[in-house]
This record gives structure tokens, sequence and C-alpha cells, in this order.
């Protein structure tokens, strides 16, 4: 319901590669999510998903509302430092013809590039603010090629891009210092932590008494993830907890790995690839386990972990992550140095063997959420900066 009813909506024009479409209904959900809230706020939204013309056309959905366009660029990391001219003329007509029915107020663009880089062009041609948000600690898109040309040049454009923004959302306070330091004070820039949302993701009312112990992970099977550190810790602990069990929910290129890595470990009857998820599967599963772990090696922040916290589950993350702004070693969470197997292993040994200690960080965790880290907190936050960038 708005609850400005004598004042016009805000429009937010989003621009951004992450959003939930017919074939991935669960890609950019931290996007999608929090727009729901927008009407709340007194925003108004307009979605433009963008992808590659390399790509498979994207088709929307009805509950994520976007206008997906297709633009021309050269694939990999190499077309990166180009494809924001691309993608600007691509966008142009379309969103000069919005502006004109529908006075765009600010451009929110999710990552520098390309879609900031677009953002920038289109809000010199119509004379708006745009914002831009870093989702992650690439803040310089070195994509793990430091020293390279190539990355110096993404890095000279997206230091440009972030100077020129009214302002750039930090999803934590470890993206923000990168960005400071690169930048050497030249960026207007603000910390907003992602939200979830307290409703979908709650606790299990009636827990099973009998229900095997389970550990869960949540993220796409990738190295840096750290879903390793926990098969290792498993195998430590097995003979102590002979109903244990661990499922991964996600996909990505190191499936294969990890499941010969379980069945080298002779565990991998213990060990499910549950594949993708919906939002109702993922919150089931975050209900029913016993401990989430995601011992992350390079995550700005973690949706996952704010979703586990909320259903009051004890959380293992990293330390140095953006997530350990959020976690208090043992008062609402776990943190374990960065591939840390021994901590990893004595951290399940205690929560496991201690269901008291296991309620007590979830009751604190679940507090954590709602006391400032729900979509609304989110949202509250969002309308709060786009309001202060139009009326500087």
């Amino acid at each position: 319901m708005n609850s400005f009813p004598d004042r016009a909506p805000l429009h937010v024009l989003t621009i951004t590669p992450f959003f939930p479409h017919a074939a991935n209904p669960v890609y950019g959900t931290y996007i999608s999510e929090p727009i729901v809230n927008f009407a709340d706020f007194n925003l108004r939204s307009t979605v433009i998903g963008v992808s590659p013309l390399h790509h498979q056309r994207r088709r929307p959905l009805l509950e994520a509302r976007a206008e997906w366009l297709r633009y021309p660029t050269f694939p990999g990391n190499s077309g990166l430092t180009t494809a924001g001219l691309f993608l600007y003329g691509r966008v142009l007509p379309f969103i000069r013809a919005l502006h004109q029915r529908a006075k765009i107020d600010v451009i929110q663009a999710h990552a520098v590039l390309p879609c900031g880089h677009a953002a920038f062009l289109l809000a010199e041609r119509l004379r708006i603010p745009f914002v831009v948000t870093i989702h992650g600690l690439d803040v310089f898109n070195a994509c793990f090629e430091p020293g390279t040309r190539a990355a110096a040049r993404r890095a000279k454009l997206s230091k440009e891009i972030y100077s020129r923004a009214a302002s750039v959302i930090c999803i934590s306070r470890a993206i923000e210092k990168i960005l400071e330091d690169g930048m050497q004070g030249q960026v207007s820039s603000c910390v907003i932590y992602n939200g979830t949302n307290p409703q979908r993701f709650v606790p299990e009312e009636k827990p099973m008494p009998d229900r095997a112990p389970a550990i869960l992970m949540v993220g796409n099977l990738l190295r840096g993830k750290g879903h390793e550190v926990v098969l290792k810790a498993m195998a430590q602990i097995a003979p102590h907890f002979p109903s244990l069990h661990c499922s991964l929910i996600g996909e990505g290129p190191d499936q294969t790995r990890f499941a010969a890595f379980a069945r080298s470990l002779g565990i991998s009857e213990r060990v499910s690839f549950l594949g993708r998820q919906d939002r109702a599967g993922v919150a089931k599963a975050m209900r029913e386990c016993t401990i989430f772990a995601l011992p992350s090696r390079f995550e700005g922040l973690g949706c996952a972990y704010l979703e586990a916290m909320s259903c009051g589950k004890a959380v293992i993350a990293c330390e140095g992550q953006g997530i350990g702004e959020i976690i208090q070693h043992r008062q609402n969470g776990w943190l374990i140095p960065v591939d840390g197997v021994p901590e990893m292993t004595d951290a399940l040994q205690q929560l496991l063997g201690s269901p008291d200690l296991r309620t007590s960080l979830g009751g604190n965790a679940r507090q954590t959420i709602l006391n400032g880290l729900t979509l609304a907190d989110q949202v509250r936050r969002l309308s709060d900066l786009y309001h202060d960038v139009i009326h500087p």
C-alpha cells in the first residue's frame, strides 16, 4: 500500500544483467525481490534486463516484470570495455520514449560494466542522476586477470564511471573499503546491505526431534564457494555422526569435481546434489537443515547467509568476507578462517553436539535480520538515497 498519497511516485529505472526470467526464475532474485516492495515506499519501478546478443533470448516472468533487451558485444571479459557503449546504443530509443511518457527520476545500474557505463551515458543525455550498485569484491573488474592491459583498461573505465555516479551503493563495508582505496576519495559511496524476506524465510514451527542431522550449502557450485572445506570436515566427523547428511543446492561447472571429491573421501552416499531450487524449495531446505555452512573465499555479502539466519539457523561463514560485518562469532553465527578445515571440523562437532548452542545462535541470528536486514529495511534505505541524489 502506498504510504505517500499526496506525493507522486519517484520513477526508478533499473538496468541490470541479473534478473529472474523464464529459463531461470531464481536468477537475480536479490534484485527483483526488493523491487516488489518499492510501491510501499512511493517508488515506481521500470526494469530493463539486458543480455549479450550471443546469449539466448530471455523471456520475462509475470512475477518479475522486466523488458529484456539484447545488445551486441564481444564475448568474454575482453568485451567489457566497449559493452557499455553498445548497450547504450541499444537501449537509448526505448528509454528516451519511456522518459517522454513517464519522467525517469533516477537510473539504478547493477554492476559498473556494462550497465553502469550505459547508465552514465544515459544520465548525461537525459540530464538525470544515476547510481551504481557493486555486488562483489571485484570492484575494478580485474576479472581474476590482475596486471594485464585489459584489466587496467577496465579499471580505468570503472573508476571514471564511479566518479561520475551520484552515489555508488556497496552491499558491504568490505566492498566500500576496496572502492575507497582504489578511488582515493574521489567517489560518493554508501553501504546498503541486502535484505531478506522474514515471512518466507522463517524458522520451522515444529522441528522433528528424530530428524537426522543435516548440513546445507546453497550457492553456485564453484571452487571459490568453499564446498570442499565442508566435505573434508564432514569426512573427519562422519564416524561420530553416523546419520549425518549434506545437501548442496545450486548449479555450476565444479559439480562433477565435488562429486568425485566426495567419493574419494568415502562420503558420497552422505552427499546429495539437489541442483537449482525455487525460492520455496530453498526456504524449506533451510528450515529443515541442522546447520548452514558456506565457507566462501570471495563473498561481497551473500544473501544465502541472511536467508539461513532468518530461518533461525546456526550459520558458518568465513572471516574477512562481507558477511563478517553481520555475523558476530559465537553470538549469532560462527566464523572460521578461509580454507580453515580444522576450524570447520571443530565448528561442526560443537554445533552438531549441542542443540542448545544451535538454538541460541539461531535465535540471535533471526533477531539480527528482524533488527534491520529485511527487504523493507533495504528498500527504505534505497528510497532515502534516491531522494537524496535527486535533491542534493
